[in-house]
């Protein structure tokens, strides 16, 4: 997928750059828990001050809702930046403005303000079609910075020309958000593994009782279909599960008991999921195999995230909350991609584009 990169832009020395990076970062009690988003911009902003640019970075920061709330202040990540990249400059954050989400002309409008150049760096937000992402390209020259170029690169690899067997590895909540994706991957890959709260939809599509465990009556149709398809789906042949109403533990086949809920995959599940994950030429993992941050269900999500760093294929991981299992298990540098954008992966995994990226293709500068 061409995108207007950074060295299509017009010299940049002495130039305004607004650069939309995505600076949402976790905080406990406004102090920042893991820098890794405000790092990974790094190498673009280090880009354009080398070149003289004089850079003004925009971010969202939680869910604000159109308001100032204290709450979701830049100034800790702004103080962070300082350390990081002292004299780029950091707006206060954009949903504070409630322009930002409803895309507001005006509001694009303050954004460019004085800026000649624009780059976008926010792989994480390239999926919403807000303000920030998709205003400025209409309006000054634009390109992708080297994060959001690097996903794009990885990600469009995987729909495109992946290394055989494909194997994507789903996990989460709910099958109903994910459904889109579901049917694009299994357009693509060798075979799917399916665990977390989401295989017990798949479970009960295949008769199985699922007691007390996480079910969308509404969406086992869809999934008896894709159990019907040409492609392997492998799901969980044991489960972990809890008492609803109680402190009990046991593992179980795939009939999870009433009054019991499934919370993890079991370890015989975990086994057949590392051996598939090992035979692999690509791996996409996106979601946990349980409720991984209690210990006693971390078990599945834990084998799968060491098979992903033990792979000798390509491993990418999609974000949100793999990621943070990654980075709890200690393994996040053990993989070949960690994507900075769950929702924003999994969307160009099932669409093939972003709003984002249509608008800096779309950019009256950019010579495709």
């Amino acid at each position: 997928m061409r995108l207007p990169l950074l060295e299509d832009l017009p010299d940049s020395a002495g130039k305004r750059v607004l650069l939309r990076a995505d600076f949402n970062v976790p905080l406990r009690d406004g102090v920042i828990e893991d820098d890794l988003r405000i790092r990974a911009a790094l190498p673009t902003i280090e880009w354009l001050v080398e070149r003289g640019a004089r850079v003004t970075a925009c971010s969202h920061l939680g869910r604000p809702k159109g308001a100032p709330d204290p709450r979701f202040a830049m100034a800790p990540v702004r103080a962070r930046l300082a350390d990081l990249a002292p004299g780029v400059e950091l707006l206060e954050n954009l949903r504070f403005d409630p322009g930002e989400e409803a895309n507001d002309p005006a509001f694009v409008d303050k954004l460019v303000a004085g800026q000649d150049l624009y780059v976008d760096d926010a792989f994480g937000a390239a999926h919403r079609a807000h303000a920030s992402i998709v205003g400025p390209p209409k309006r000054l020259p634009s390109a992708a910075g080297r994060l959001l170029a690097r996903e794009v690169e990885v990600l469009s690899g995987l729909l495109e020309a992946p290394r055989r067997p494909f194997v994507a590895v789903l996990g989460g909540a709910k099958v109903g958000d994910k459904l889109g994706v579901l049917d694009a991957l299994l357009a693509r890959v060798d075979a799917l593994v399916v665990g977390g709260g989401m295989c017990f939809t798949f479970l009960r599509a295949m008769g199985h009782e699922v007691g007390d465990s996480l079910l969308e009556a509404d969406q086992v149709e869809h999934c008896r279909r894709l159990l019907a398809g040409e492609k392997r789906v492998l799901l969980p042949s044991d489960v972990v599960a809890a008492e609803t109403e109680g402190d009990g533990v046991r593992t179980v086949g795939r009939d999870v008991p009433k009054g019991w809920r499934g919370l993890d995959i079991g370890p015989g599940s975990a086994a057949e999921f590392v051996d598939e994950i090992a035979g692999a030429g690509t791996v996409f993992w996106n979601g946990p195999m349980g409720m991984f941050e209690d210990e006693r269900f971390a078990s599945g999500t834990r084998a799968v995230a060491e098979a992903m760093a033990d792979c000798h294929g390509f491993t990418v991981v999609g974000g949100g909350d793999s990621a943070a299992a990654l980075a709890a298990f200690g393994l996040a540098d053990r993989v070949d991609h960690l994507s900075t954008g769950g929702g924003a992966s999994l969307e160009l995994l099932e669409h093939g584009d972003l709003p984002g990226l249509r608008a800096l293709r779309d950019s009256a500068t950019f010579v495709a």
